[in-house]
């Protein structure tokens, strides 16, 4: 119980903005039990003046009757108005705040446990924790407008009143069981339906390359045992709900005729008048339904506290580590920075990274990195960027340990070009705008100019307007890094990061590229990762990596003579030109 206190304060602080709307709410619960402890009542009035033959009574109780039925409708729906809107205000704040905390999480965190994780809780348990107050306040009118029945019964008799005491109380232990065992499978049931969702996210982003390796009988063969494991569990779970239901309805039905007998034996020693007793038989139904009722309402409980659990440790907990920065604050970076004898590993696999990495990149110079595939380019980058943390040693920007930087000083001053840049599914104008939101339309198409893809936009039935599929589909690899690398020009930060930027696009395109990063240079901190050496040979300086370390450096021409790695590979890229 402490627990679910706990969770439920937790869920508190996302509905206290909505004080009214809850008070409102609360009310008309309230009219809710007043109005369905009277009802019984006349009810049972109902059926004494029909089996009595007081005709005019009973009409003037069935109007009486009648109005409070529609009155009662009318609070319902009122109930039910409020209701939505505590959980739509609700659902919305406890949503955005869920995945700006996946937003904060270590990169590291999302690679090592998948996105299916994430998207299960901030789609499904979300939803969860935003309903339980409408379930509390709905589900414990429902039982205390029933339990009034009980005190009804206990005036008119009093073994009628304990039989049915004993009747909910064996119900109520078969349900509690039932909602036990139906929880201990529902905890592993959520842990496969992340897994099935995070394959099938890889499957819906990776769908061309799957077409291209032909390889749907393999992955359709993996979904298909995902997706049974997952139905194996939801089966299981209707399984114990069909038992214990079956187990409930039965001893239900057994306790009716049970309460037949005791009518029956009542009426004949003159204990308990007929109408009296058409009365009793009539509350059983009820009776029982208050066990449903608590069923459901623990049953809730239990699944609110399990998508609490869920969510509370990706919020507040330390079982998804966070994203941690520091307090000192740089509105805009001079452009130098250092790797002081760094060391690193990737969470997901124990060969070293980087190993005692070492080496000064000045502002405005133009640095490229030149390597074999897994050298650790790429991962320079994304450690600059503190998208991982290192496991030994010191990276600084401006002189200053870049674990001391706030976040805006690290994000907002370093932009990245990648290989494999994601566009989203929004327009051509919205894509930009998500990192340049006020941005004029002259800003815009000069910075596609640059990138050499205003004409292509321009060529398009929206233009700028024109929506791109999920992950850029509808473009070409080199229409999406020439739309990346007009976002990151929007940028305007001072260090720039090409990884492998222009891999995608060719020789023409490329040398318009090219054009646009030497007008950059001498006014921006640009770093390149190319596989192409002739785009790097004007760089200030060249980096050459080889198992997570720097073995030489000079310009192009000095590690032609000096560096028998780097002669390999532009020897080989010259004759792959041939």
């Amino acid at each position: 119980m402490k627990k679910f206190w706990n969770h439920l304060k937790f869920a508190w602080q996302y509905t206290k903005n909505l004080k009214k709307q809850f008070i409102l709410y609360l009310f008309c619960n309230l009219l809710t039990i007043v109005v369905s402890l009277i009802l019984p009542i006349f009810s049972a009035r109902i059926i004494i003046y029909l089996t009595d033959s007081m005709f005019y009574q009973l009409l003037g109780m069935v109007i009486v009757y009648t109005i409070l039925q529609i009155l009662f409708n009318f609070i319902n729906y009122f109930c039910s108005y409020f209701s939505q809107i505590i959980y739509r205000e609700s659902f919305i704040h406890i949503q955005t705040e869920l995945g700006k905390e996946i937003m904060k999480l270590e990169t590291s965190v999302i690679d090592k446990n998948g996105s299916g994780v994430f998207i299960q809780r901030l789609t499904n348990d979300t939803s969860r924790l935003a309903d339980i107050f409408n379930v509390l306040s709905m589900y414990l009118s429902r039982i205390l407008t029933n339990i009034g029945i009980f005190f009804a019964v206990l005036i008119i008799n009093v073994w009628a009143f304990l039989y049915l005491v004993v009747m909910v109380g064996i119900l109520f232990i078969i349900e509690r069981r039932r909602v036990k065992y139906l929880n201990e499978y529902d905890k592993k049931f959520r842990k496969e339906s992340e897994k099935v969702s995070g394959f099938v996210g890889e499957i819906v982003r990776g769908i061309r390359d799957i077409k291209l390796l032909h390889a749907e009988e393999s992955f359709t063969n993996e979904l298909h045992e995902d997706v049974k494991n997952l139905n194996s569990m939801r089966y299981q779970m209707n399984s114990v709900n069909r038992n214990y239901r079956l187990l409930r309805e039965n001893s239900h039905d057994l306790f009716d005729l049970g309460m037949i007998f005791l009518l029956v034996y009542l009426i004949v020693e003159g204990n308990l008048a007929i109408a009296n007793a058409l009365v009793i038989y009539n509350y059983v139904g009820r009776v029982a339904s208050i066990i449903d009722w608590i069923g459901i309402l623990v049953e809730k409980v239990k699944d609110f506290n399990l998508s609490s659990s869920r969510i509370f440790a990706i919020m507040k907990d330390d079982e998804f580590r966070k994203e941690k920065f520091g307090t000192k604050h740089l509105e805009r970076v001079h452009g130098d920075f250092s790797f002081s004898h760094v060391n690193f590993h990737y969470d997901t696999d124990d060969k070293k990274v980087l190993d005692d990495l070492s080496f000064e990149v000045h502002a405005n110079e133009t640095v490229a990195f030149v390597g074999k595939s897994g050298a650790g380019k790429s991962t320079i980058f994304s450690l600059l960027c503190k998208m991982y943390n290192v496991d030994r040693g010191c990276i600084t920007i401006d002189g200053i340990d870049i674990n001391e930087l706030d976040q805006d000083s690290i994000r907002s001053n370093i932009t990245v070009i990648s290989q494999n840049p994601y566009i989203f599914h929004l327009t051509i104008r919205e894509n930009l705008q998500l990192v340049s939101p006020s941005m004029t339309e002259e800003e815009m198409v000069r910075a596609c100019k640059l990138a050499c893809i205003h004409d292509f936009i321009m060529s398009l039935p929206d233009g700028y307007d024109t929506v791109i599929g999920e992950g850029g589909v509808n473009l070409s690899g080199g229409q999406r890094q020439r739309l990346a690398i007009a976002r990151a020009f929007l940028q305007k930060t001072e260090i720039i990061l090409f990884d492998e930027a222009t891999s995608a696009l060719d020789n023409e395109t490329q040398k318009e590229i090219q054009k646009a990063i030497h007008n950059l240079q001498k006014d921006y901190t640009i770093l390149i990762i190319a596989h192409r050496l002739s785009t790097i040979i004007d760089c200030d300086r060249i980096l050459f990596i080889e198992n997570g370390k720097i073995v030489a450096e000079g310009t192009h021409q000095k590690l032609l003579k000096t560096c028998k790695g780097y002669k390999e590979l532009y020897e080989a890229e010259l004759r792959n030109q041939k």
